[in-house]
């Protein structure tokens, strides 16, 4: 049994799934988008669900542009065609707007098949961050095109919803995000070869990231980077009194949060900021922006410090008991946010 999902009796067979997520995110790329949507579908398979993932794995890719870590798949529609036919899907979720999605979209629509979708990445931010001359607004229209024919596109908090809906999105609901709390974890015996106090940031290493911002503060002890990106060698080299891990998965990523003293949250774009709960798991307080992300996940618990002036949050944070911290994640459990995805998922025409 997976750690963290728990033990439920098999479902009647009369209700067991198959269900087919279809997503571009996938390993070796090691973020919140991968992480969810694996422990997904190893809850759905521990309640009796069976699970068949369309990803990149196996298929020839291209970088994406100025970001090679996302591949994008090349690959016929028939193809596709070819293996949604032989698994004969209850249930076709498509979790991101990539090449995949795009194509599994197209199938749907063509064969009249139900499906839903999810907004996980702010992917207007990013490209305009990349590229100026392209603005926010035509992506979104774009987005709105794609995600408009599904019967629900689900988004990880409330506060996300309505700035979806305000934006001309439909049939919004929420699916929100858990932590496993046997994985990540307090371990007291855990600890790095750096001066104290350990700021740890986890996450991409790009500029959309606003990693800069935690890199600037002039706070005593050592900043810890962990993962991989476009602007790691440049703030590596910028940055040279910074320890760049690379990327850290599993029991080896747990333990570096439990190690450290703080957890550095930058990002003001995030739609969630699933590392925030893995690090509060593991014990260590919170430091971020009063941002949607941080706010949504944490809103005013005494288990992080939010505040526009980051080095203020982050010297409040570095008080915040660490039992405090381990018992809010406590209360973030994964098979909440499975129930929550099943219930949206659009299945012979009828929600469930």
């Amino acid at each position: 049994m997976p750690p963290g999902i728990g033990y439920a009796s098999p479902i009647p067979e009369s209700q067991r799934l198959k269900v087919l997520i279809v997503t571009d995110a996938w390993a070796p790329q090691v973020n919140g988008v991968v992480r969810t949507l694996e422990i997904l579908g190893r809850d759905l398979t521990a309640l009796g669900h069976e699970v068949r993932y369309v990803t990149p794995e196996g298929r020839v890719t291209i970088p994406l542009p100025t970001y090679n870590e996302i591949r994008l798949s090349l690959f016929s529609q028939k193809e596709l065609e070819t293996e949604i036919r032989d698994f004969a899907p209850d249930a076709i979720h498509i979790a991101t707007e990539g090449t995949l999605g795009f194509a599994a979209r197209s199938i749907c629509l063509k064969y009249a098949i139900p499906f839903t979708t999810s907004f996980h990445t702010r992917f207007p931010e990013y490209i305009h961050t990349r590229f100026p001359f392209i603005k926010e607004r035509q992506i979104y229209r774009l987005l709105r095109w794609f995600h408009a024919p599904a019967t629900t596109m689900m988004v990880a908090t409330e506060s996300l919803r309505r700035e979806m809906e305000a934006l001309g999105f439909r049939n919004v609901r929420i699916w929100s995000r858990g932590v496993d709390t046997e994985l990540f974890r307090p371990m007291p015996d855990a600890g790095m070869p750096y001066a104290k106090p350990v700021w740890l940031y986890v996450g991409r290493i790009a500029v959309e990231k606003n990693i800069e911002a935690f890199l600037r503060l002039a706070l005593p002890g050592t900043k810890v980077l962990v993962g991989d990106g476009p602007a790691k060698a440049q703030l590596e080299h910028a940055y040279p009194e910074a320890k760049f891990l690379g990327p850290r998965t599993g029991e080896a990523l747990a333990r570096t949060y439990a190690a450290s003293d703080v957890f550095v949250f930058p990002s003001r774009t995030d739609t969630f900021g699933l590392v925030v709960l893995e690090a509060l798991s593991c014990g260590t307080p919170v430091a971020a922006y009063p941002v949607q992300g941080p706010l949504d996940v944490v809103g005013d618990a005494p288990v992080a410090a939010l505040d526009d002036n980051l080095t203020e949050a982050c010297r409040r944070a570095l008080i915040v008991p660490r039992e405090t911290a381990r018992e809010f994640a406590l209360d973030h459990s994964w098979r909440t946010c499975t129930m929550q995805f099943i219930s949206n998922l659009a299945v012979e025409g009828e929600t469930v």
